[in-house]
């Protein structure tokens, strides 16, 4: 087992452990974030013949040479095309369809002048501009044609991937399996949400905090609840996560008298991989894997939320993504300029929890106060973790710094450009 290792050094270690899960098929109308698993090829030609883009009329370009508002030009509308249909004879010179949208367009019409640009008098028709060639037709297999790939495996998918995919007639597509992560707290001094916790007992918070953030990632999170800081009670409820693709134990992996996790999961045949990585918050982080590796995944993260949170977000985060077949696993990261001077000693990377504001085309980064790894609260308001490099000491005001986006929507805006 590998101990006090670097950040880079753990991430290649979980990563290389970490592959996506087998397919399974679901309806693509609950595909939604899901990441294909099969390349998907048309059967269809889409628009399947050359339709109207438009509302309007169609008609023979010729026609209407010299159309203009101060001239406009006649033309009687001899039959209708709705939606669906299709015309039952081509248009004659001097002839006019009524169209709307979708429709397929008569043979002999070569435009469509859309309603708007028309004023109709009893059967005939009076065009107000002189139409482009093709204007507002769109042409059969412009948006697809048989054979074209249209999403290849990998791809995640969304609104315009499902709307296409409907498009396409597929109602199953096979995309890899969501990760199952089973979440335990542990020690004494833990209580349940509506638990008691006078006489210094504590909320076991890290089991919704890990869930949540579970559910981000896009897995499925059970909770095994609190174990006693006793080895047959760790022994009992980590049995029953065995049959997860992931285990997160939150507390219990440093070195004090009753942290039990290692010699447990040791026992139930999970050898570990490193314990201490070079980082605060969370340095006693541990992974191990099962020597059959028919077991899952196991991350013993720090007890103190905060800890617990980061580590989930840099190590546990891209396993789950990668689990569930995306490549782009990590968050992204903006340079932001930092308004205050920050200091520690060497030796370890840190996570600093800031809060971000725009400055016109430039972002700044200020520290959400205490970086106590007990205080919660500045989680809440934080958006980024600023990169503060492991063998730096301080970095100045108005430095450029690194920062990991955790808010996605930190980037949206409340007013449109």
């Amino acid at each position: 087992m590998r101990s006090g290792i670097d950040v880079a050094e753990a991430r290649m270690l979980v990563l290389e452990a970490a592959h996506p899960l087998a397919p399974e098929t679901v309806s693509a109308g609950q595909g939604q974030g899901r990441v294909l698993a099969e390349s998907i090829q048309s059967e269809r030609t889409l628009p399947p013949a050359d339709c109207s883009a438009m509302d309007g009329y169609a008609v023979r370009r010729a026609d209407l040479a010299g159309a203009s508002a101060a001239r406009p030009l006649a033309l009687p509308v001899v039959f209708e095309v709705p939606a669906g249909g299709r015309s039952a004879r081509a248009l004659e010179p001097g002839e006019a369809a009524r169209i709307f949208t979708g429709a397929p367009i008569p043979d002999g019409a070569d435009s469509v002048v859309r309603q708007e640009d028309t004023e109709l008098e009893g059967e005939r028709v009076r065009m107000r501009i002189e139409p482009r060639l093709r204007e507002h037709i769109r042409d059969a297999g412009e948006d697809v044609r048989v054979g074209d790939e249209i999403l290849a495996a990998g791809d995640a998918l969304g609104p315009a991937q499902l709307g296409m995919l409907a498009s396409l007639g597929r109602t199953l597509v096979r995309v890899h399996r969501r990760p199952r992560v089973a979440v335990l707290s542990g020690g004494d001094e833990l209580v349940e949400a509506d638990g008691d916790p006078s006489g210094g007992r504590i909320v076991a918070s890290n089991a919704y905090s890990l869930a949540a953030q579970c559910v981000e990632a896009g897995a499925i999170p059970s909770n095994l609840g609190i174990a006693r800081d006793t080895p047959e009670d760790l022994e009992r409820m980590l049995g029953a996560g065995l049959d997860a693709d992931v285990l997160v134990s939150s507390a219990g992996v440093s070195v004090g008298d009753h942290d039990h996790v290692r010699p447990v999961l040791e026992k139930l045949g999970c050898r570990l991989v490193f314990w201490g990585v070079n980082m605060k918050p969370g340095y006693p982080i541990a992974f191990g894997r099962f020597e059959d590796r028919r077991g899952p995944l196991v991350f013993g993260l720090p007890g103190n939320p905060v800890s617990a949170m980061v580590t989930f977000d840099q190590f546990v985060r891209p396993v789950l993504l990668r689990m569930a077949g995306r490549s782009r696993i990590f968050r992204p990261t903006v340079r932001a300029i930092l308004e205050e001077g920050l200091e520690k000693k060497p030796g370890r990377l840190h996570f600093v929890r800031v809060a971000l504001e725009r400055d016109g085309h430039r972002i700044r980064a200020r520290t959400t106060g205490n970086q106590s790894s007990g205080v919660l609260r500045s989680m809440t308001l934080a958006q980024g973790l600023l990169i503060f490099p492991t063998e730096a000491s301080s970095i100045a005001a108005g430095s450029e710094v690194d920062v990991q986006l955790l808010d996605p929507d930190w980037l949206a805006r409340e007013t449109a450009p």
